[in-house]
């Protein structure tokens, strides 16, 4: 027997109504009308900060690390520090050849000296043997006529003669003593060059083994918090080792929002964001800047879409959020914390 109209009626009011329901629920978690809004929400976010990896730039046996986990430290403070016996040995070491090629340099030059003043004393040598010969040649000129006339020996004039043969001789020889004292002196100039480069080199040595000295000793680059600290008392550690991290004060959101939210949002947009780690607790911060690509851009493995099976899949750009200062809870945040973000693309950047 069929139920009556009404009955039917009253049965299927609920069905409707969960369907209706559903159907406004599905809009609603989807931002559809009715239910379109001009905030964009996406919990793909997370707090970022300039997290520093502290390693030696020496190698050695760690014999000091006055610091612990966590623990806040100033720029400067030490760290850690390295057996620096090695190092200072090849300082000294450094500081001993620099001497040796200083004090090589300073004998050229008093070498120098010497070899100048034998250039003036070849020079004197040769303006004495000009006026020997000068002399030589003006006796036997005036000799010459008498002996011609036989008023004069001829055995004068043989002397007279030697003399003037070894007075150009004489000249001869001083000119050639000042040619090779020229030319010691021209050599002795030309090894100054390469003098001057060997202190030069023993003193980039010096300044290089003060480096390695100094980096035995691995301070804090900038104020912050450390991360845990890896390293032990009388472990051995080669340049590069990690043995901590540390954490900056400055912190920043990265929201990573899908291309089809990017829609209305701008640099210094107002953003409200809560932290899962504080309890939910809001803050507020401003748009910096949009990544300059997605996030499959810059993925060790791109993905490659050039293939028959191609699904459309909407891409994620990351988007830079500065934390407005001035607020309590800023302090608690670090790096690496999940946070939701709202931004209301319909807001005018601040």
């Amino acid at each position: 027997m069929p139920l009556p109209k009404l009955a039917v009626s009253r049965a299927t009011i609920p069905a409707v109504l969960v369907g209706i329901v559903g159907v406004l629920l599905v809009l609603y978690a989807w931002r559809l009308p009715p239910f379109a809004s001009t905030v964009q929400v996406t919990d793909d976010a997370y707090v970022r900060g300039l997290v520093t990896t502290v390693s030696p730039q020496v190698a050695g046996y760690v014999v000091e690390i006055p610091v612990q986990d966590y623990a806040a430290v100033r720029q400067g403070d030490l760290i850690a520090r390295i057996d620096d016996r090695i190092y200072q040995a090849r300082l000294a070491g450094a500081r001993a050849q620099l001497a040796a090629s200083q004090a090589t340099l300073r004998n050229l030059d008093v070498a120098r000296g010497t070899r100048e003043a034998q250039v003036e004393v070849a020079r004197a040598g040769v303006g004495n043997a000009e006026a020997v010969l000068a002399k030589a040649q003006a006796d036997y000129r005036r000799m010459e006529p008498l002996i011609a006339a036989n008023i004069q020996s001829r055995a004068t004039g043989d002397q007279l003669q030697a003399a003037l043969r070894q007075a150009e001789a004489g000249l001869a020889q001083t000119r050639a003593s000042e040619s090779v004292a020229e030319r010691s002196l021209a050599e002795t100039l030309a090894t100054r060059a390469g003098l001057e480069a060997a202190v030069q080199g023993a003193e980039a040595a010096v300044h290089l083994a003060e480096i390695d000295v100094q980096n035995t000793r691995i301070t804090a680059p900038r104020d912050g918090r450390l991360g845990e600290v890896g390293a032990r008392v009388g472990g051995y550690v080669t340049a590069g080792t990690q043995l901590t991290a540390l954490v900056p004060p400055l912190r920043w959101v990265v929201a990573n929002y899908k291309e089809t939210q990017l829609g209305g949002m701008r640099p210094g947009q107002p953003v409200r964001f809560r932290v899962d780690a504080l309890g939910g607790a809001a803050l507020t911060g401003r748009i910096e800047r949009f990544s300059p690509a997605t996030g499959s851009e810059f993925s060790v493995i791109r993905p490659d879409n050039a293939t028959g099976n191609f699904t459309k899949v909407a891409q994620r750009v990351p988007v830079r959020i500065a934390i407005d200062p001035d607020q309590a809870a800023a302090s608690a945040l670090s790096p690496g914390m999940s946070v939701v973000v709202s931004v209301d693309t319909a807001a005018a950047p601040r």
